[in-house]
């Protein structure tokens, strides 16, 4: 097939790229290429495919005409960073995201996989388990504006048109364009910097947590999937068996990392997202879907990364591989604007 895949040039569109291409199927990117300024040397090679430069908010009927699904992981991406300015956040992840279901509908394209998230469900309580068929109660405006967007889409699907939503779990794992701001990546890089895995909640909200790699075989088995079974459905990524605490990643971490010790933050306090998923649904349906990683083989990998990097603190908690202080860094640079547009200046300077 022919995809066309929005924020190709991001943490999982860097890694899902040549696993599409593996699979025998032709990539067009489409990216802003806003952390163009985030390469990790040591997260593998990024594959160079036909990319269109272009802002989500600004994507044309011509842009998506001619492919035979558009797979859409585009979005300002996670909590922290949609709460710098949730209009924003709604306007890029759920009225940008609508537009380009539309467009997709009306150039006759017959599949549009969304980057939905586990997000939306916000907070479960004990050992209840959620499944695709829960309450969607997001505590962000991340999640919120994930939640609009499978609202507003899933009416469009007709005989013609098979919109499908993927949910992944917290991703990890190493990729081109790294990303230290998730827990797993997170927790690796302290142990292995300063001896000390440092928590910054207090250690108790659940997060299931699945490979960035396991992640594209997922939206790689939905793509290939018949239109029947996938239409207007939503699929929860990753493992019923990984959901952890946010204590029992960082002891894996303990695990892996030789000589370390688990602390926390002096302003660790509980975090209001807290969820158990299950991912049977998946397993049943989508057949294809066969997840190769665990958390420790993912603490291995990156433990393996960043050592050969020789990653620093101050590379891992400063402005490069964190996505809201990069944000933050363009926008006090004056290369962003306000509106998370080039300015200008940025643009004379190319």
């Amino acid at each position: 097939m022919k995809v066309l895949l929005t924020g190709s040039r991001g943490y999982i569109g860097t890694v899902m790229t040549p696993m599409l291409q593996k699979a025998g199927h032709e990539v067009v990117g489409l990216d802003v290429d806003l952390y163009s300024r985030c390469t990790f040397s040591d997260g593998g090679e990024i594959v160079d495919i036909p990319t269109i430069i272009r802002d989500t908010r600004d994507v044309r009927l011509e842009d998506v005409e001619g492919f035979d699904a558009i797979i859409h992981l585009a979005a300002l991406s996670n909590d922290p960073l949609s709460n710098l300015n949730p209009t924003l956040t709604y306007d890029v992840n759920h009225k940008a995201s609508v537009k380009i279901a539309e467009l997709a509908k009306k150039a006759g394209v017959p599949k549009f996989i969304f980057a939905s998230s586990c997000s939306n469900y916000g907070k479960t309580e004990g050992d209840e388990m959620i499944d695709e068929t829960g309450k969607l109660a997001p505590v962000s405006a991340y999640g919120e504006s994930k939640v609009l967007v499978e609202r507003d889409v899933k009416p469009m699907a007709d005989e013609k048109f098979c919109p499908v939503f993927i949910r992944p779990a917290t991703a990890y794992g190493v990729s081109p364009r790294q990303r230290f701001d998730i827990v797993l990546n997170n927790l690796v890089a302290w142990g292995m910097t300063k001896g000390v895995i440092l928590l910054k909640s207090d250690g108790t909200p659940i997060r299931p947590i699945v490979h960035i790699e396991d992640i594209s075989r997922a939206f790689i088995a939905a793509l290939e999937a018949d239109a029947d079974v996938v239409r207007g459905e939503a699929f929860n990524v990753g493992q019923t068996a990984h959901n952890y605490t946010v204590r029992q990643i960082a002891e894996i971490v303990r695990d892996i990392v030789p000589n370390t010790t688990i602390e926390l933050t002096s302003e660790a306090g509980p975090d209001p997202r807290s969820y158990r998923v299950s991912f049977e649904k998946i397993k049943k349906v989508l057949p294809g879907f066969q997840p190769q990683w665990d958390a420790v083989k993912g603490a291995e990998q990156l433990y393996a990364a960043y050592m050969k990097s020789g990653v620093t603190v101050e590379e891992f908690e400063g402005t490069r591989y964190n996505r809201i202080a990069h944000i933050k860094k363009l926008l006090a640079d004056n290369v962003l604007n306000n509106e998370l547009r080039e300015t200008s200046d940025a643009v004379a300077a190319q």
